[in-house]
């Protein structure tokens, strides 16, 4: 059986793949397309997190992914992970997103995403991992952010539960007075 240790360094697993944008990745507008790069976050957060780990990971939750510009055919994209936060089965990893237009000497942040990943054993149950060592203030700046967003999840979720249990829509039917929807009876 593999030995995994008891913690790792922030700086073990931090990981980078780097693609060259090409018209195949496009969409319909010309732009490299939102689905390419969630694909490419979601391969640079299972290398990180099984590095980490050392073990294999999946995805448990995307759970912020912001696009702040476009990327175009013919950038060179960087996608930069790193384990912000661990539990005891499950890894917070933070994703930086750099496209670089190397024709113009451009390089700019385009996405910023956190992604959730759960630790699987041999036996396909999630498994412990290894604690994180945080090496320095930034590392530390990055926990417990993530803790913060993670318990503001949790809070979120269980509301959303509990409104989905008592809610009577029957009751809430005007709050759709405003918006740009048309009721069945206004047809």
């Amino acid at each position: 059986m593999k030995h995994i240790p008891p913690s790792r360094k922030v700086s073990y697993s931090r990981t980078t793949i780097t693609e060259l944008m090409v018209p195949s990745n496009a969409n319909f507008g010309g732009k490299i397309h939102g689905g390419h790069i969630l694909s490419m976050i979601d391969k640079v957060a299972y290398a990180c997190a099984s590095k980490h780990a050392g073990t294999y990971c999946v995805t448990l939750s995307v759970d912020t992914v912001n696009f702040f510009e476009p990327i175009e055919v013919g950038e060179l994209v960087s996608f930069h992970a790193s384990v912000n936060y661990v539990g005891n089965t499950s890894l917070n990893i933070g994703i930086k997103v750099v496209a670089e237009n190397f024709h113009e000497g451009i390089v700019r942040h385009t996405n910023t995403c956190y992604v959730t990943m759960v630790a699987i054993g041999k036996d396909g149950k999630p498994q412990q991992v290894p604690v994180l060592e945080l090496e320095n203030e930034e590392d530390e700046r990055r926990f417990l952010k993530s803790m913060i967003r993670m318990e503001q999840k949790r809070e979120r979720l269980k509301e959303y539960e509990e409104l989905k249990e008592t809610l009577v829509w029957e009751e809430e039917l005007h709050k759709l007075d405003n918006q740009r929807c048309i009721l069945p009876e206004d047809i």
